[in-house]
């Protein structure tokens, strides 16, 4: 029997939604969004769940990570419930369901905590330096340490097992049947959604947004693994020096447009964004922005003089990796992937076996 839960309503709207409950179920969410099929509709069926509290069905189903928040749904409401926003928060919530150490729910709910963690990192960073007497080399070299570990550490240890938890919520207490083999075939479909975020094309009027969203991407992962194992700040082949620059400035360029939209707030996705949304585009651009200021410094011979970019650089990357990536928004860009990739799992364990005559 589904548990009624009527407070469910205040708790969601700390993470950002608005007042859903004036939806009176007319349809023209559903009606307008692209992405709504018979099978799935969105965003009604959640907007529902939310209204009657129902937890349990909310916390194993994986539509609110299908919706790509075009914002057709929130424009066309005539009600002003914003369901574009309300799927956003359930995202957020469900991050922090997923979330073992409970991190994520009291971050995106409390700024204060938020801001707490970036100067007691920024702090740690500090003292760090101090001990090593500000001695660059040695504090890039463990800086690079710290790179390695922190990618190793944070999948290993909070994660994966917020994936394992997610899988457990929606395919195991789905009671969904998948196949061992399924999982290995349909592998592919992961890789795919990760990088490419196909699924996003199906929104209308959306290619722009979905070309810059992938190159993203790909700059992002292609910079980690250029800075992480090819050593960038300390490479001298010309091919690895030159191919850090165009990421580096690639992610700045973006992550500038996606800031320039949150400030003039003229698409329906930047009018009502939350501090963790701000975060992660901001420390994003930082990010991109002080790894090509450092390996210029590098390269003008004047790092060991302006030893502040590095330090800056390692501030915002500690903040980075051990705030936004496991307990932040940039979660979402894994748990949406691995949704696409359970929810073709569930899709094909439901198929019914063509009858024999």
């Amino acid at each position: 029997m589904a548990k009624i839960d009527p407070n469910f309503k205040d708790e969601i709207k700390k993470y950002g939604a608005f007042d859903f409950s004036a939806c009176y179920n007319c349809g023209n969410c559903t009606a307008v969004c692209s992405l709504s099929t018979e099978e799935d509709s969105f965003p009604r069926q959640m907007v529902r769940y939310s209204m009657l509290g129902l937890q349990d069905e909310i916390k194993t189903s994986l539509k609110p990570w299908l919706c790509y928040y075009c914002g057709e749904c929130s424009v066309s409401c005539p009600r002003q419930a914003f369901p574009g926003e309300l799927m956003m928060s359930l995202r957020r919530w469900l991050t922090s369901k997923y979330d073992w150490t409970g991190l994520s729910g009291l971050l995106y709910k409390s700024l204060g905590a938020m801001i707490f963690a970036f100067i007691f990192l920024t702090a740690v960073v500090v003292g760090f330096a101090y001990y090593e007497n500000f001695e660059v080399d040695k504090i890039m070299k463990y800086g690079h340490y710290f790179e390695m570990f922190a990618i190793a550490g944070v999948f290993a240890i909070i994660l994966l097992p917020n994936i394992i938890r997610m899988w457990y919520f929606t395919i195991v207490k789905t009671k969904t049947k998948v196949k061992i083999g399924m999982y290995f075939t349909k592998i592919w479909d992961l890789l795919v959604h990760m990088f490419t975020q196909k699924r996003a094309k199906d929104c209308e009027n959306n290619n722009f947004r979905w070309l810059e969203h992938m190159v993203l991407v790909f700059s992002y992962l292609l910079l980690l693994f250029t800075t992480v194992f090819l050593d960038w700040f300390d490479a001298e082949n010309i091919f690895v020096i030159v191919l850090g620059y165009i990421e580096s400035l690639f992610i700045f360029i973006i992550t500038v447009d996606f800031v320039k939209d949150r400030i003039k707030k003229n698409k329906a996705l930047s009018k009502n964004s939350q501090p963790s949304d701000w975060f992660f585009v901001i420390w994003l651009l930082l990010m991109g922005l002080t790894a090509f200021g450092v390996r210029l410094f590098i390269d003008l011979n004047i790092l060991e003089n302006n030893k502040w970019i590095y330090l800056f650089h390692l501030m915002i990357l500690a903040q980075w990796a051990l705030i936004i990536v496991p307990f932040g928004k940039w979660t979402h860009f894994l748990y949406r992937s691995f949704a696409m990739y359970f929810a073709k799992l569930k899709e094909l364990a439901n198929l019914k076996p063509a009858s024999k005559n």
